[in-house]
């Protein structure tokens, strides 16, 4: 079983994504999480490009000391040299450079040939080394490099002192299948190959960034280079938590670990999203906010049998929050009444049955149905003993103009009754076309209208006072639609008055 080294390019490679960008200050903070979360290596960036890259890989190699602090150069002298001095500092620095080798990027980007490209290989290397032992040398675009002279490029760097070299997938073009042979014949035929470590640089253009990289490391790579939350150009990178975990959850496979913190996964990924103030897709595998949740009543019914049915790993092993069981209009009376029982209410049977009618009429409404919502249902419905006397059926509304229009359907002890109303707005319509289905008119003595939950598809609870017969009634009524609520409350109060007999 061997050990992959994590070489964590979050700073500079993620950065370089639109809306990435961080200050010193923040990339410092970010490093001190990647050396609490165990990554081997931390490329803090780009020091030739400005002054504020120089002073963050200069401020990370004096205050991050357990990691190597790699800074990156482009195989030219100044490069070489600017990145010597941001590193100087390092416990234990390293000089990553680089050079294009595909035929494309030779003649269409640097207008060079192959043999001045592996002299700039051997100048930059011999510099680097001249500065520091520790010096990674990339092809960039290695997977759409003649094969025959990605070996000739590879021997230059390790002649030169090359102690690391990285086969980047640069455009996120190639296939597992196909990268893990790359990787097996460099191996067969670049001499003294095996005895450096051999990285991988993957990019998600196709979605395949992470495959790529482990169909890499079961070739006989030591060293995987990634970002957190897959940050980077273009689709971004390999994901580090997406890659970690397949070693961890499939050792039965890889046979191969790392030594990252698990547990600081969730924490560092969060600490990139507060300074960049920009969220992993929902669904991201391991850190988006869908990771553990499960919504489907058949996976909450397994889930609250046993969690192995559908979690491949606990979220506390990523130090994520727990499991979420999301109540929405795919789910079931399982997950409806183990909610309840976590609020603290134990539901008879037929309080679970008029609870889940309710449900699945607000789930309709809703993306999510909240614990509010629950206790609103609780409240107006799932508990009520007494039959109603009056049930709404049907309610229309046209609004916009001066007067409004209501229509109404009612059910009177299971007789169909109808109305029809204009007034001032939509509420009093409403109530005025009630009126005119029961042949009465209820004065209303309050009003009140609460949002009961958060968000623009709140629940909204409408209570009202009502004057009938000498007695005030007090009603309440709950929908996202607050119309439709005034509606419930009035019929509400209505029917308390029935049941009293006035």
């Amino acid at each position: 079983m061997a050990k992959v080294k994590v070489f964590d390019t979050t700073l500079r490679d993620g950065e370089q994504s639109p809306g990435f960008t961080m200050s010193t200050a923040e990339k410092l903070r970010m490093a001190m999480q990647l050396d609490d979360l165990g990554v081997d290596v931390i490329e803090a960036g780009f020091p030739i490009a400005s002054d504020d890259d120089f002073s963050s890989v200069h401020q990370i190699s004096k205050k991050v000391r357990r990691p190597t602090i790699a800074a990156l150069a482009r195989a030219n002298p100044k490069d070489v040299e600017r990145a010597g001095e941001s590193v100087q500092s390092a416990d234990k620095p390293r000089i990553h450079t680089f050079i294009a080798t595909s035929d494309i990027h030779l003649a269409k980007k640097l207008e060079i040939g192959r043999e001045e490209c592996l002299d700039r290989i051997t100048e930059a290397v011999q510099q680097a080394r001249s500065l520091v032992d520790d010096v990674e040398f990339s092809a960039e675009d290695a997977t759409r490099t003649d094969l025959a002279f990605l070996c000739e490029a590879v021997r230059a760097a390790l002649t030169a002192g090359a102690t690391t070299i990285n086969i980047p997938d640069t455009v996120g073009y190639t296939f597992p299948e196909e990268f893990s042979s790359l990787i097996v014949t460099l191996f067969n035929e670049v001499q003294g190959l095996n005895e450096a470590v051999v990285s991988v640089h993957c990019h998600d253009d196709m979605g395949l960034a992470v495959a790529n990289s482990l169909a890499a490391i079961r070739s006989g790579a030591r060293q995987v280079e990634c970002t957190i939350n897959g940050i980077g150009e273009r689709a971004g990178n390999a994901s580090l938590e997406e890659i970690v975990m397949a070693l961890e959850v499939r050792k039965d496979l890889t046979e191969h670990h790392t030594d990252i913190n698990t547990e600081s996964i969730y924490k560092t990924s969060q600490l990139l999203t507060h300074i960049t103030g920009i969220h992993p897709q929902p669904n991201k595998a391991i850190v988006g906010r869908n990771a553990f949740a499960h919504e489907a009543g058949i996976h909450q019914h397994g889930m609250l049998k046993d969690k192995i049915t559908y979690e491949i790993m606990t979220p506390e092993l990523v130090g994520a929050p727990g499991t979420q069981l999301i109540l929405g209009k795919h789910s079931g009376r399982h997950g409806l009444n183990n909610r309840y029982q976590e609020l603290g209410h134990e539901l008879t049977k037929e309080e679970l049955d008029r609870a889940y009618k309710f449900f699945t009429i607000l789930a309709d409404q809703k993306k999510e149905v909240l614990d509010e919502d629950l206790l609103v249902i609780l409240r107006h419905g799932a508990r009520k003993g007494a039959s109603r006397f009056y049930k709404l059926l049907e309610l229309d509304v046209n609004c916009g103009s001066d007067l409004s229009t209501a229509k109404v359907k009612l059910s009177y002890s299971g007789v169909s009754k109808e109305g029809v109303a204009k007034d001032h707005g939509p509420i009093n319509a409403t109530f005025s076309a009630i009126d005119v289905a029961i042949g009465k008119h209820v004065k209303i003595k309050g009003f009140e209208i609460v949002a009961a939950t958060p968000g623009r598809d709140a629940v909204g609870v409408v209570n009202v006072k009502a004057r009938i017969n000498e007695k005030t009634f007090a009603g309440r009524g709950a929908s996202t639609d607050i119309v439709n609520a005034a509606a419930r409350a009035y019929l509400n109060a209505l029917n308390k008055s029935e049941q009293s007999g006035s």
